[in-house]
C-alpha cells in the first residue's frame, strides 16, 4: 500500500492523535530506565492545553518533554492549538459570534490573540492566550524542556512544513544541541513527515498511527518513530517496530498515546514502549517508576 494511503487509513481508524520523543533522551529524565513521559499539550490535565501555563505546569512537575500542535492563521502566522476550530478552548463564540464555525484558518493572528484560552479550564487561568509558535518554543527553551511538535492537519496549510522549520531555525531550535536530543516533529500525515525529513534530514520525525508490519520498511526511510494509540498496541507490535532501523541509524521507537491512568501505563510499559504521552504525567511517572 502506498504511504499516503496508509496515512489516510490509520487516521480514519484512530481519529485525533498525539505525539512522542526519542528514547535516547532517557538519560535526562528523572524516570530513570522507564519510558520517557511526555506531557501532552503541556500538563493538560492540570492547566489549559497548549498554553504557556500548561508548559510551565509540566516544568513544575519535573517533566522535560512536552507535546504541542501547530496550525496557521489566515494571515500566515503559526499558532499552537489542537482543534481546527477555536470554539472548544477559547471564547471565540462570544468575541466573534457571527463567524461560525470559527476555524483557525479563517482568523488573523491579531484576532486570535484577543481570545481567552484559559477560562474554559478554570477561572484561575482567565486571560491565558493562544500562543504563537515562536512564543511557545521560547517558553519551552526557557524552561530547559524538549519538544514533540505535531503538524496538525497539514493538508489545510500547504507549505507548513517549510514554514515550521523556518520558525524553528529563527528561534535557535535547529542547532546541533536541539536537533540531537530536544526536538521531534510528528504528524498523522506520512507525506508531511517525509517532507520534513527531505527538507531537514537531521530533524527526528514520528508518524502517528499503526502501520502494518509489512509497511514499516517504507516508514523507516523517513520516520524515527511509530507512535500508535495505546488501544492498538501489543508487545509483538512494539518488538516488530524495534526490529527496523530508522533514517538516523537507530532502531525505530514507539511512543504511545494518550495514557492517563496507572494500570494502562504499566501495561504499555510492559510492552517495551520508548515513551508514553499523557495529560497526567505525574500519574504515569509514579506508575512506571
Amino acid at each position: 500500500m502506498p504511504v499516503r494511503a496508509v496515512a489516510v487509513t490509520t487516521t480514519a481508524l484512530l481519529g485525533v492523535a498525539l505525539t512522542a520523543p526519542l528514547s535516547h533522551a532517557r538519560a535526562d529524565e528523572a524516570a530513570g530506565d522507564g519510558p520517557v513521559v511526555v506531557a501532552h499539550r503541556g500538563a493538560s490535565g492540570y492547566a489549559p492545553e497548549n498554553t504557556l501555563a500548561a508548559v510551565d505546569r509540566a516544568a513544575e512537575l519535573g517533566f522535560r518533554w512536552v507535546e504541542n500542535d501547530v496550525q496557521r492563521t489566515r494571515d500566515g502566522e503559526l499558532v499552537v492549538l489542537h482543534d481546527e476550530s477555536l470554539a472548544r478552548t477559547t471564547d471565540v463564540e462570544e468575541v466573534f459570534p457571527d463567524r461560525s464555525p470559527w476555524k483557525v484558518k479563517d482568523f488573523t493572528a491579531a484576532e486570535i490573540a484577543r481570545l481567552d484560552a484559559g477560562s474554559w479550564f478554570g477561572p484561575e487561568y482567565a486571560g491565558a492566550r493562544v500562543p504563537t509558535l515562536e512564543q511557545y518554543v521560547n517558553r519551552v527553551d526557557h524552561n530547559h524542556q524538549k519538544l514533540l511538535l505535531e503538524l496538525k492537519s497539514p493538508g489545510l496549510y500547504p507549505g507548513i512544513e517549510r514554514q515550521t522549520l523556518k520558525v524553528l531555525a529563527n528561534e535557535g531550535w535547529l542547532d546541533r544541541r536541539h536537533v540531537a536530543g530536544r526536538l521531534v516533529v510528528q504528524s498523522f500525515d506520512a507525506d508531511s513527515i517525509r517532507t520534513v525529513h527531505d527538507l531537514k534530514p537531521a530533524v527526528k520525525t514520528g508518524f502517528l498511527g499503526t502501520p502494518a508490519v509489512s509497511e514499516l520498511p517504507a516508514y523507516a526511510e523517513f520516520a524515527d518513530q511509530i507512535n500508535p494509540s495505546h488501544g492498538s498496541l501489543s508487545m509483538s507490535y512494539v518488538s516488530s517496530v524495534h526490529a527496523f532501523t530508522g533514517p538516523h541509524g537507530r532502531p525505530l521507537e514507539v511512543l504511545t498515546w494518550t495514557v492517563n491512568d496507572a494500570e494502562t501505563a504499566r501495561r504499555v510499559a510492559g510492552y517495551g514502549v520508548d515513551g508514553i504521552i499523557t495529560n497526567k504525567p505525574d500519574v504515569v511517572r509514579d506508575a512506571v517508576d
